[in-house]
């Protein structure tokens, strides 16, 4: 069904281009006043929309655009999107600096790293104001999220502890995905609105389709749903092997709706799901069959009265549950959990893991002046209760992955001060937690400051939207349920104990962060616009917990002599870790053609309490990208190319430097029907992730990749 759908959809696309082919010769060369037509067109973008960074980030709680705010912000819109033709997160996130996307063989399940930290919470990533809590221990990612990119129209990140008003935990950062809505799919003289997309990928023959619908009930109620089928085999990587286990088949789904009781008010409503289908591999050969599925549930309430200046009420509540079935497709050796010795599991033994999270979100900006100072005064609270289920067959998987209960919550105050040049933000977090199973418990809290001052001291035309700013902050994140109760023994291969470690501290990050925002416009030629930022950063993050392993000959350890190997495994702190780094991004856009720079070098490592150092493992490669891009035929035609360089990082074994080459086309062919073209690595380079150096074998990621895409619109 997949297959018929989308090669359906590509052959009206290739019909309609070639019918058009004489009326895009016709506008190939344009005359005088076409071309006065399109400076015009320019002016009217630069206007009206400016570059990406001029974009307002959906996660911003003041309204700022990534450009004027004071912290590493970055933005992705749905333009990018489309050029991306994305499937999977990695994809969307391409080139945003201090950002690295870990996703091992199961392509749908992914985990996201920012400047360096990675997992367990350390970065908040939240769909429509719901948190992805998921976690399953294992050899490669161990918090992951799934949602698909066909039903994102924008993601936001900002990087560092400074988002410490979007929730707790969250000292790497936070990364927003907004879905799509009714009141961007229709147009303004629309009622009601479809569409139907159908793609190809060369590499692992995969298909993908999607329809859309949307419709106006009336002015203030629009609904909006959106379906998605993906259906892909085993991908080759750049040296041409076939690597086993990375194909899938995923059906997801979106139902949002928007109310507006009153103009100034607004009610949304939303579902956003996913079944997902993969099969593991162990040496090569198919080991469990996975099933999962996974639910996220929001309301979203905004009231802003221009008239009252002190409101800006916005009302969060979610529920995600995400449920992973592990069914064994052969006989398995495991070590039974508590006794350590062997046992065997027959075909058809299933383990199961289930995560429900509860989320609640307030806050208010109130907006007003003393003595000539613009105040904008933020305040809120929020809470996150996690609650997770394990079991199955003998085996570990109920240990390593243990059940709880965590509660998470905090309260804050922020106030942006801004007085001509100069703009101070102050803030103060409370955060609060508590986590238990059946036989332990332990809780914590603390209070967390931001300080921020940014200066622009130029009035010259050149330079008045320089802007300099500089930050202390810090963020607070309580042990997860896993590093705190894991136990049991290694399930498989080798037998060895893990340990709980139930008086693990909680980790405190403490970044200091210097910054530039430029902005200026009219730079070569009426129109256009130039937007950069760029950062140094330097993260201290106290008590900093990781996995180490013991000895039961040293006799402080804990670790007991039993069958398997003399060892055991357990979460513990260090006295920190220590990390720094440079990000830049920058885009040039001048109407018939855009540049963009991005680049992110990070550098880290432990200390332990003894003042042992050693390389940190999440530490991602440092990369630079390039993007140029050229519109033609009054913008119905878009090309261009990317260029990424991936360095190695320190002390991983197993990556290597490598460059990517990709290559995108979109054709806007009539008024509804869209073409789309992307090539991913053209010359097939065979490289990994260093981020899967933690996995038990090598895994090569995608060589060459042809994408292929139409899409048909309609509409009254």
């Amino acid at each position: 069904m997949a297959s018929s759908i989308s090669i359906l959809m590509a052959g009206a696309a290739a019909i309609t281009l070639s019918l058009s082919t004489a009326k895009a010769q016709q506008t190939a060369q344009p005359a005088p006043d076409q071309q006065a037509d399109r400076k015009k067109k320019a002016d009217e973008r630069a206007e009206a929309e400016g570059t990406l960074l001029d974009k307002i980030l959906v996660i911003s709680r003041t309204g700022e655009t990534a450009i004027q705010s004071l912290a590493s912000a970055s933005h992705v819109d749905q333009e990018q999107l489309d050029r991306r033709m994305a499937t999977t997160p990695n994809e969307m996130l391409l080139g945003v600096p201090g950002v690295a996307v870990q996703a091992d063989a199961r392509r749908v399940s992914s985990s996201i790293n920012i400047r360096g930290l990675q997992d367990f919470g350390r970065v908040a990533v939240i769909v429509d104001g719901a948190r992805q809590d998921f976690q399953r221990s294992d050899h490669g990612t161990q918090s992951t999220f799934y949602v698909d990119p066909e039903l994102i129209k924008a993601v936001d990140v900002i990087r560092g502890p400074v988002a410490n008003t979007y929730g707790s935990g969250a000292i790497g950062g936070v990364v927003f995905f907004d879905t799509k809505d009714a009141a961007d799919f229709l147009k303004p003289e629309e009622t009601w609105a479809g569409s139907l997309t159908g793609r190809y990928e060369s590499n692992g023959k995969g298909w993908t389709s999607s329809a859309t619908g949307a419709y106006k009930i009336n002015d203030s109620w629009d609904v909006l749903g959106n379906i998605v089928y993906r259906d892909y085999g085993d991908y080759k990587n750049g040296g041409g092997d076939t690597v086993a286990g990375t194909g899938f088949d995923v059906l997801s789904g979106l139902l949002k709706t928007t109310i507006r009781p009153t103009e100034n008010s607004q009610l949304k409503l939303g579902w956003v799901g996913s079944k997902d289908g993969w099969t593991e591999t162990s040496g090569g050969v198919p080991a469990n069959d996975v099933d999962l599925k996974s639910n996220t549930f929001t309301a979203r309430y905004n009231i802003t009265d221009d008239a009252e200046s002190w409101l800006d009420l916005h009302i969060n509540a979610s529920y995600n549950k995400t449920v992973l079935d592990l069914t064994a497709l052969t006989a398995q050796n495991r070590f039974d959990p508590t006794t350590g010795l062997p046992v065997v599991l027959p075909p058809g033994s299933l383990s199961t893991f289930d995560v429900g999270t509860t989320g609640i979100d307030m806050w208010n900006t109130s907006r007003f002046e003393t003595a000539g100072v613009a105040h904008e005064l933020t305040y809120g609270g929020d809470w996150v209760g996690d609650n997770v289920e394990t079991g199955g067959t003998a085996g570990g998987d109920s240990f390593y992955t243990p059940s709880g209960k965590r509660n998470v919550s905090g309260a804050y105050v922020q106030d942006k001060l801004t007085w001509e040049w100069l703009e101070v933000i102050g803030g103060l977090r409370y955060d609060n937690y508590s986590l238990k199973d059946s036989k332990n418990e332990t809780s914590g809290d603390r209070v967390s400051p931001r300080i921020t001052v940014g200066v622009s001291p130029f009035d010259s035309a050149g330079l008045a939207g320089l802007q300099f700013y500089g930050t202390y902050a810090e963020g607070y994140r309580s042990p997860s349920l896993t590093e705190t109760l894991i136990s049991g023994n290694h399930p498989a291969g080798v037998s060895f104990p893990f340990l709980p470690n139930p008086n693990l501290k909680p980790e405190t990050g403490k970044t200091v962060e210097f910054g530039i925002n430029y902005k200026q416009n009219d730079i070569i030629e009426a129109g256009d616009a130039l937007r950069l930022k760029a950062a140094y950063f330097n993260n201290n993050v106290d008590d900093y917990i990781d996995g180490v392993t013991l000895s039961p000959f040293d006799p402080t350890s804990g670790c007991p002599f039993g069958p398997g190997i003399p060892i055991c495994f357990q979460y513990q702190n260090f006295a920190k870790a220590k990390i720094n780094g440079f990000e830049l991004e920058s885009v040039y856009d001048a109407g018939w053609g855009f540049a963009g720079l991005s680049a992110s070098i990070i550098d880290g490592h432990t200390v332990s309490y003894e003042g042992k150092r050693a390389d940190l493992a999440t530490i991602p490669s440092s990369q630079v990208t390039g993007q140029l891009g050229f519109r033609f035929l009054e913008d119905k035609l878009t090309v261009g190319g990317e260029v990424q360089y991936n360095g190695k990082p320190k002390g991983n074994p197993v990556a290597k430097d490598f460059t990517l080459v990709n290559a995108f086309a979109s054709y806007q062919a009539t008024g509804n029907l869209k073409l789309d073209f992307r090539a991913d690595n053209l010359f097939d380079v065979k490289y990994t992730n260093p981020l899967n150096g933690s996995t038990t074998a090598v895994l090569y990621e995608p060589g060459v990749t042809l994408k292929l895409a139409a899409t048909m619109r309609f509409g009254g």
